[in-house]
């Protein structure tokens, strides 16, 4: 992982504090801890992706996901859990090439 500083056209979603850019192919996602105004942090997920178009030009198409501390655990909890099932059943998925 890298980190990238970012800010998307139109965007004001509180102070960022961290950002970490994976790049996968055409598709690269974003992860940002932002604070809010009380000092509240929470987690935005951004994947975008280069779409290219018939006259050879192209555009990103991104779509975000807001994570609140709250749902926190929750959501690791989850996560960890399909990984680990995906892991169980594809191990070749975790392959480096």
């Amino acid at each position: 992982m890298s980190s990238l500083s970012h800010q998307f056209e139109g965007e004001d979603y509180g102070d960022q504090i961290l950002s970490k850019a994976i790049k996968a192919g055409r598709r690269t996602y974003f992860l940002d801890v932002r604070a809010t105004r009380g000092g509240d942090y929470f987690l935005t997920i951004t994947e975008s992706r280069k779409v290219s178009h018939a006259d050879g030009t192209f555009s990103f198409d991104r779509h975000k996901i807001f994570l609140y501390k709250e749902d926190f655990l929750k959501f690791t909890e989850g996560l960890e859990e399909v990984i680990d099932f995906i892991k169980q059943s594809k191990p070749e998925f975790f392959e480096k090439e």
